[in-house]
């Protein structure tokens, strides 16, 4: 699992998100819906509805006189079943 999910993102918006069921994560580049979908379900005990998966391309940056790029990343927007939240994410 710990290949697969490698950091919940937490934001502004993504935050915004947990009132409708939605969880915002990176994941792995090479994982697909199904793996993102169990690796959720195993690790935090819910049942997942649905997976949105966003590959981020690879955003050009120039610091101090160099170009260069950064890494292409992807995340995955959780939607839980109705009822079913993650304490992790529950603001106090």
């Amino acid at each position: 699992m710990s290949e697969i999910l490698i950091a919940p993102i937490i934001t502004e918006k993504a935050v915004s998100k947990v009132d409708q069921g939605s969880y915002v994560f990176k994941v792995s580049r090479k994982a697909n819906k199904i793996q993102i979908a169990n690796a959720i379900t195993d690790l935090y005990k819910v049942k997942v509805e649905k997976v949105n998966v966003i590959n981020k391309k690879p955003e050009s940056v120039f610091i101090k006189g160099k170009s260069g790029q950064k890494k292409a990343w992807k995340k995955a927007i959780i939607t839980l079943k109705k009822g079913q939240k993650i304490a992790e994410f529950e603001q106090k």
